[in-house]
């Protein structure tokens, strides 16, 4: 399983071509060497649509980049944020695992590459990967709760917004420049390799990038009753990117294609209850003999693992033009087009097909100040042509488009920051099955809120919104059996759109040699859309789509303490409860993470760096029907990492020590927590070399 099988994949060979130029002949201190930053505290926010700085931003965000990033990247986007207070994953073995922000997932988060959305289908099942590879990632951006208007009034949860290098906006000062990595991983006898190098000169830049992931099945901590390793759980990854941008005096105009190929298996799937069908709103599992719409093309090999195979294509267009006429400072363009196909394989057979040809456009157009007020006015189209086929092929054939105006802008008085903004949205939906009618809809959400630093080093922000969210084609049409979350699954034509009224307040004090952050939000959902269990059988559970008011409260910060220059602590946490409003029924709503509460030290002397870290998951007994309540369990993790030169370039060694004690744990948010429980004690190392 090397990293370097150059026969199989040319994104293996162009890694071992990459790394051969690096002289590793011996290691060399250098006291010139930059400090290492363990966070991004002072960086213009991409994902806002004026470009704020962080500290200014009128809702929490988090940005990670820098050696912070290299540590802490896992092999999936929502373990490599998830513990990042108010973040938590949707883990599904090793393959697939999205972020969850404040207790809400799917279509409630938004995931985009540098301000373009990621089309695949992971917001459609959670067994679904997001077609991205977190080792191209230069930094990553996460806002939370629905301010984030220019991206879609959907993402009442938050925005993710992932930051590359595949399109230069700029030529590299020696003409060129890159960095290689080799990484393993302990617990999965995970291999991985990434290259990524920038060249240019005059007006052309180019880019490549290219990376090789090859991990088994991953043991679990002490004590399992289905023993060590979750069968199923391994991941193999290639992804390579290609990109050229135009850079003039005034901006840049750049084209990159990615070709992404992954295979992972799914645990926990069984075909037991395959045959389960409805019968009003009660389930039949029984046998019926010779019924029609059951009946498959193949037999099951018996402890079959199903696998995905994930094949990506994308072509990105970004641009920028600074000044193009009076009055207008910038005009921005994002634009996306990708043909996504994941099978699902039942042996060597294709089980299941899911395909989305989808593009994704974006225009905006940032003002002078009139009046005092700075702002964006921009327009946005998508397009998602989704098919399934196959024996679980629970979601029709649909298209689904959308298309949107927006507005944000900012006013600045003395020590306070003003921002207001509003977007309109069309949603419309065709289906292509007999019966089934199309689907259309609008919605307008709106956001206001306000930074004050009303002292030194201390400021209080806080935001009102009202934020629709449009429901999704399989939230309408869904209907059939679906084994990868034990349910079958029935669509409403009658949903009509979410509303969510959320108040959000933080405290922080941003400079000393204490600081915090400390947040609180309120968010209240009318017609929240829920699948509703109808019945259930041995765990197999019959859901419909529906409707109902909830709540989601909660807090989350971090304090942080410098003792002296090569030594400081921080207390982390979060906390969400939700509930449906209405009395009656189950109250509590499903897969919400339970409080977490830790603490970290991190100690710097000089170029070496060492970190411990402890924090405490909570048992989570606020259940819904049918679901059970998960034990608590303690993280104990131990990282370190040494900034040096090799052969004269930057380099950086890392390793850290995750789950030092072997702990058993589950994840709630999970599906089949039960069928793959988090990783048990494990070693990552890797080098890090830049040029």
């Amino acid at each position: 399983m090397s990293v370097f099988r150059s026969n199989r994949t040319p994104i293996a060979l162009a890694i071992t071509l990459a790394l051969s130029h690096f002289p590793l002949a011996h290691a060399q201190t250098d006291s010139r060497l930059p400090a290492d930053p363990e966070s991004v505290p002072t960086v213009i926010v991409s994902a806002s649509a004026l470009g704020v700085v962080g500290d200014d931003m009128i809702t929490p965000v988090t940005s990670i980049g820098g050696n912070e990033l290299v540590r802490v990247r896992e092999s999936t986007l929502g373990e490599t944020l998830n513990r990042q207070p108010g973040i938590s994953s949707s883990q599904f073995g090793a393959g697939a695992s999205r972020p969850i922000i404040r207790g809400m997932d799917g279509p409630r988060v938004k995931i985009l590459s540098d301000g373009a959305e990621i089309q695949d289908a992971s917001t459609i099942s959670p067994d679904h990967a997001v077609a991205f590879e977190p080792m191209l990632a230069e930094r990553i951006e996460v806002l939370r709760g629905p301010s984030a208007l220019a991206y879609g009034g959907g993402a009442v949860g938050g925005t993710i917004n992932i930051i590359d290098r595949k399109i230069p906006t700029a030529i590299p000062v020696n003409g060129l420049e890159g960095s290689a990595e080799l990484r393993a991983n302990s617990v999965a006898r995970e291999k991985a390799g990434a290259f990524e190098v920038t060249g240019g000169a005059g007006s052309f830049a180019f880019h490549a990038e290219g990376v090789k992931r090859e991990a088994d099945a991953y043991k679990v901590g002490k004590g399992w009753s289905e023993g060590r390793t979750v069968d199923g759980s391994f991941k193999d990854t290639d992804t390579g990117s290609v990109g050229l941008s135009w850079i003039g005096a005034n901006g840049y105009l750049g084209l990159a294609y990615t070709k992404e190929r992954t295979s992972y298996g799914i645990p926990g799937h069984s075909h037991e209850f395959e045959g389960c069908h409805p019968h009003g709103a009660t389930l039949h599992c029984g046998e019926h003999e010779e019924e029609e719409g059951h009946d498959h093309d193949h037999e099951h090999e018996e402890g079959a693992i199903p696998t995905v195979k994930l094949d990506s294509n994308r072509w990105d267009l970004r641009g920028e033009y600074r000044a193009p006429v009076a009055g207008i400072t910038k005009v921005r363009l994002r634009a996306s087009l990708t043909d996504y196909q994941h099978d699902e394989l039942e042996g060597a057979e294709v089980a299941t097909s899911f395909r989305n040809k989808a593009h994704d456009v974006r225009v905006e157009a940032e003002h002078a100040p009139l009046g005092g007020w700075r702002g964006v006015v921009g327009v946005q189209t998508t397009k998602r042509d989704f098919v399934a086929d196959g024996e679980e092929a629970y979601v029709p054939a649909t298209i689904t488009k959308k298309n949107a105006v927006y507005v944000t802008e900012e006013y600045k008085l003395q020590d306070w920051r003003f921002e207001a903004g509003a977007r309109h949205e069309w949603q419309d939906i065709t289906v292509n099955q007999a019966g089934l009618r199309d689907h259309d809809v609008s919605g307008t959400s709106v956001a206001v809120g306000a930074v004050w630093k009303f002292a030194p080093e201390y400021s209080l922000r806080a935001s009102l919104s009202r934020a629709h969210r449009l429901p999704t084609a399989e939230e309408l049409y869904a209907n059939g059996v679906h084994m990868a979350t034990s349910t079958y699954e029935i669509g409403n034509q009658d949903l009509d759109k979410e509303t969510s009224n959320n108040v959000d307040l933080t405290l922080r004090k941003y400079a000393g040699a204490t600081t915090f952050s400390l947040s609180a939000f309120h968010n209240k959902v009318d017609n929240y859309i829920y699948a509703r269990t109808l019945d259930n059988f041995e765990g197999f559970q019959l859901i419909e789509y529906a409707q109902r008011d909830a709540t989601f409260t909660g807090l989350e910060g971090e304090v942080k303490h410098k003792f002296s220059p090569a030594f400081e602590a921080t207390v982390f946490g979060d906390y969400v409860r939700a509930r449906f409003d209405s009395a009656g029924g189950d109250r509590n709503l499903p897969r919400i993470p339970a409080a977490r509460l830790g603490t970290r030290v991190d100690g710097n002397l000089g170029q070496l760096h060492g970190q411990v870290e402890f924090y405490r998951v909570n048992k989570q007994d606020k259940v819904a029907d049918f679901e059970g309540a998960t034990p608590g369990y303690n993280m104990l993790n131990v990282g370190t990492h040494y900034t040096l030169r090799l052969g004269g370039m930057p380099a950086q060694i890392y390793a850290r020590l995750n789950n030092l004690t072997n702990e058993l744990a589950y994840s709630h948010t999970s599906f089949i927590k039960n069928s793959a429980p988090l990783p048990g004690r494990n070693v990552t190392a890797g080098v890090r070399v830049s040029f």
